[in-house]
Order: C-alpha cells, then structure tokens, then sequence
C-alpha cells in the first residue's frame, strides 16, 4: 500500500522539557487537521523526556520520534526539517501548546492563498496564573490578503515566533535557509525567520492567535557570557545573507533596524556581569556604520522617534548611565512587589506583603 504523504509536517525541539512536554503532544494529537506527522527531535535530553516521546511514540504513529546527542537548538531544527516528508512545516516548542484547530487554519490559509508563508498571532501564557494575553503583534489591516515582503519591508520587524506560522518546504530548500548551528547558542530563530521573510514572494498573516507562548519556563536574564554574544552571531549571518543577495538590498535598513533593537533587549535581559562590556562592543558596531555612512537618514529618523540614538552615537557614557539606572529601577520595583502588592479596583481590595495576603475582599456597590 503506497504511503500518502502527510499535509504538514510539525518539528517539535526537547530538550528537558518533562514537565511540559505530554501537554504539548497532546495538543499535537487534538489538532483537528489529522493528516500530519509530528518530528520530534530528541537533542540528548537528561530527562524523562526520552520515556515520554516512546511512550506516545508507540500511542499514535503520527509522531517519529529522532533521538541524538545534545547538539544544540539551531542542529535540532535542521534534523527536523531535513526529516520532514511533507510540503509543509510547522514549528512547535515543546514547552508551548497549540490551539486544536491551529494547523487545520494555517494549512487552508497557506493552501488557499498559495503563499510561501502564513504567519499567526499568539499568546503569552503564564500557566502557574492561569492567564493568556494575547500578542497582538501582527497588524490587522495587513491580515488576510497577500503580501510581497519586497514592497513591505517594514513587516521584516515582525517578532521571530517561528512557531507561530508555516512554511512551504520548497522554499526553505531552494533558499538553502537553514539555522544556525553554533552549540548552545540562543536567539537562533531570528536569521532562519528573516531569511524566510525575505525570500518570500507572497505572504499572508492572521491576527488570530494559536499558540499559547508559555513564559514560566523562561530565564528572565543571561549569566552565561558566551550567550550574550549569540545574538551577534544571528545579525552577522543576515549581513552575510544581504551581502550574497543585493537583489534583497531593500531589507538592509530594516536589518539594521531590528538589530538595534535586538540589541537593545538583550542589554536589557543580560546578567549585571556583562553590561557594561556589551553595551561598548554594540555602540562601537553601531558607530562604525554611522561613521561609514551605513545607516540611511531614513533609518536615524524611525530610531529617533523611540530612542535617544543621538546621544547613544555621540555621548555613550551618558546613555549607559541612563541603561544602568532604568535597569536599577526595575529591579527595585520587581523587590518591592515581593514585599507589597495591592490590587484596588471597583470589585476587589487585596494586600499581600512578602506573598501572604492580608486583606481580601469584595467591595459591595
């Protein structure tokens, strides 16, 4: 009997997710599109996540299940491609969930618009709450309809969340648009998601929202040095994209746009170890493509409309001081919530310090 191929092929990265990982194959097996196949790829996990992936291994055999030493994310997710036997990929976290109807909507839309892309919003989910909040990253009045990134560059600033959407293969395999492969390393969804943005001709975006991004699982901040220069390494790669691409010169701008951003929330999010020394290596690439006229007025004038660039290019001592201070700020209001939390509104009056709750009541109109 000949195999009929499946209409999505679904990679799902573990590494020592067990607490998290039946919730996101189960939300896999619930999708209402049944015709897929599930890659998990297994990147050395310490776990019990092995045991899980064999136990609904042997559940549904939809879901293939690839074991490997730990070679890192970028690795993982080129097994998972390099293993899809569909025309189509999806992408889904192993501590996430998806929405049942999730794949059967993005495979009609991808399918109905023949596009390259179909792209989705999301949720921040925060289990331990119980709570969803919607992203509302993607702008409706650029949903449902098709989309030629070359005349819209300005949607190359959409957030990565590569697991919010679908490709076709043949895109991907054309375009040789792989992840990188550096072991350890983080942020490796941002030159693949470029990339794909790049070399699309049609797109088509929903703002609904199918998957629920959890956040509990999320360091808040990078201890490790190596870590803090990944990011780098992803902006180098689509420098070195454009470079072998000139007839994708339209995006360079934009590039250096999310990259100033980027850069901005990792100082951000980095460990107190390393600020310093990662702001001066970023002003000083920020510098050296203002002095080399690199940065386009258009550029300066969009950044300006958020940030000081002037004073980050021209007086650096002064804008780090403004960095280390709104980062002192923050984690003197993060302490004070530890010890002090009051919710005052027209239905409720609660007061908690050091997590016990003192008062809590409703209020009677």
């Amino acid at each position: 009997m000949q195999n009929i191929k499946s209409k999505i092929s679904i990679i799902v990265p573990v590494y020592n997710v067990e607490k998290y990982l039946k919730e996101c194959l189960d939300s896999l097996l619930s999708q209402t599109l049944k015709d897929i196949e599930i890659i998990c790829v297994n990147d050395g996990s310490t776990d019990g996540s092995y045991q899980i992936l064999e136990e609904y291994k042997l559940k549904d055999k939809r879901i293939k299940v690839i074991h490997q030493q730990n070679h890192g994310y970028g690795y993982s997710m080129n097994v998972g491609i390099d293993n899809a036997t569909s025309d189509y990929i999806g992408i889904l976290e192993s501590d996430d969930v998806a929405r049942p109807e999730m794949f059967f909507e993005l495979y009609n839309f991808i399918t109905e618009y023949e596009c390259d892309l179909v792209k989705s919003d999301f949720y921040y989910y925060y289990s331990l709450k119980n709570q969803l909040n919607q992203s509302n990253t993607i702008p409706k009045e650029d949903t449902f309809k098709i989309i030629d990134p070359k005349k819209r560059p300005d949607l190359l600033s959409l957030l990565p969340s590569i697991w919010s959407a679908v490709y076709k293969k043949e895109l991907l395999l054309k375009n040789n648009i792989r992840f990188l492969e550096t072991p350890g390393a983080s942020y490796q969804d941002t030159s693949f998601s470029k990339k794909v943005f790049m070399c699309a001709d049609k797109i088509v975006l929903t703002d609904k929202a199918y998957v629920y991004y959890r956040q509990d699982n999320e360091n808040s901040s990078i201890n490790s040095k190596s870590k803090v220069y990944y990011i780098v390494d992803e902006y180098k790669e689509l420098h070195s994209f454009l470079d072998s691409r000139p007839e994708f010169e339209v995006f360079r701008s934009y590039v250096y746009e999310i990259q100033f951003w980027a850069y901005l929330w990792n100082l951000d999010r980095i460990s107190d170890d390393f600020v310093t020394e990662f702001f001066n290596f970023i002003q000083k690439e920020f510098k050296d493509y203002y002095d080399n006229h690199l940065l386009s007025d258009d550029f300066i004038k969009r950044i300006n409309k958020k940030t000081r660039f002037d004073l980050f290019i021209h007086y650096p001592q002064k804008y780090l001081k403004r960095v280390i201070s709104k980062r002192k700020f923050k984690k003197w209001k993060t302490f004070r919530r530890k010890i002090l939390q009051v919710r005052l509104n027209r239905k409720e009056i609660k007061i908690k310090i050091f997590g016990k709750e003192l008062i809590s009541r409703q209020r009677h109109n």
